[in-house]
């Protein structure tokens, strides 16, 4: 009976601890996405537009313009472009006065050009070269207008006694465009360039153009010469940016 009683003590202080005794739960937590995890493709798509100014160096000087591009394939574009030259004679000689002044003996008219050409450009090499460096071939026609302004005018001028002289005097550029005069006929040109870097929000590039702009009346430029035809080699600048 004596251990009996031990025994039922002992249990008596063993169970409320046991019961008293957590359970333990595992403490990892899972997270889960809100929706499901899908790879995009993403497709690049290039600019198929593109515009700017030309700045162009030829025999007869500097040339400015601006240009517009539009890409119908990776290799095939068109081109529109509109620029203005001026015009010289090959018979031109400049002199100069004793205050530094010049002039051009002989030179009746001045002459300015303004081409509005549109024309297509072919790239090369498409897959052989990177794409920092891109030739092409292009070529265009289209109208063109020879404005014609007096470059002098013959002043007369009467002595005391009666004696007339004529002396040759030079018009100031802008006072002679009012009396210019406007004539209208078409050309064309060829040429190949390259465009260089790989930016792809801006264009820089450089060409090599003959421009070939006929007149068949022919217009005069050197007193008692007539000028029948117009253009010539240029050297082509390109500076523009893509949209």
């Amino acid at each position: 009976m004596k251990h009996l009683l031990v025994i039922l003590l002992i249990c008596s202080v063993v169970a409320p601890a046991t019961a008293q005794r957590p359970l333990r739960t595992d403490t990892t937590i899972v997270f889960e996405p809100s929706s499901p995890i899908v790879p995009r493709t993403v497709t690049y798509q290039p600019f198929q537009d593109a515009w700017g100014i030309d700045l162009k160096l030829s025999n007869n000087g500097f040339a400015a313009g601006l240009f517009y591009r539009h890409a119908f394939t990776d290799d095939l574009s068109g081109t529109m472009d509109f620029f203005i030259s001026d015009v010289k004679d090959d018979a031109e000689v400049e002199r100069y006065t004793y205050y530094g002044d010049s002039f051009v003996p002989g030179k009746k008219n001045r002459l300015l050009m303004f081409p509005l050409m549109a024309g297509l450009q072919y790239r090369l090499f498409k897959d052989e070269i990177m794409d920092n460096f891109r030739p092409f071939l292009t070529a265009g026609g289209g109208p063109a207008m020879i404005f014609v302004a007096p470059y002098s005018r013959v002043q007369e001028i009467v002595f005391p006694d009666g004696e007339v002289f004529y002396q040759e005097e030079q018009v100031e550029f802008f006072s002679s465009l009012k009396y210019g005069k406007a004539h209208f006929t078409v050309g064309g040109y060829v040429g190949a360039g390259a465009y260089f870097g790989i930016d792809r929000n801006t264009i820089t590039g450089l060409s090599f153009r003959y421009y070939y702009v006929p007149f068949p009346s022919g217009i005069e430029v050197m007193e008692g010469g007539l000028v029948k035809r117009f253009g010539g080699f240029y050297i082509n600048f390109h500076f523009g940016g893509y949209f």
